[in-house]
């Protein structure tokens, strides 16, 4: 059973850090592109960060800079680096397997003074 696991959410100050980790299994993890989304309330979803197994990595224009998105084949996690936290990155972000459109439950990050 494919599943996807979103953990390092929480609260943090604008100008601060979080690192999202995805925890994946039920699939050759490294055979897949990842990705991760966020929604921020009464907004569409939309793509936050996407690595391929090609080893690129595509960002939104939003967060290129700020965000970095990691993997690690061996332990079978997905991460999101965040830093310099801005109130309007505030969504619930999601873990997404590209290939097979596989959902996270989702974490909460929320950024605010």
């Amino acid at each position: 059973q494919v599943q996807l696991v979103e953990s390092g959410g929480g609260s943090v100050q604008p100008g601060g850090s979080l690192r999202l980790t995805c925890a994946a299994s039920g699939f050759d993890f490294s055979s897949y592109d990842m990705s991760f989304y966020r929604q921020a309330p009464g907004k569409e979803r939309e793509l936050v960060a996407a690595l391929y197994i090609t080893g690129t990595a595509e960002y939104a224009d939003s967060v290129r800079g700020r965000f970095t998105i990691q993997r690690d084949d061996n332990k079978e996690e997905l991460y999101l680096q965040m830093n310099s936290l801005k109130p309007e990155d505030t969504a619930v972000y999601y873990c997404y397997q590209i290939y097979g459109k596989v959902w996270g439950k989702g974490a909460q990050v929320t950024v605010s003074s």
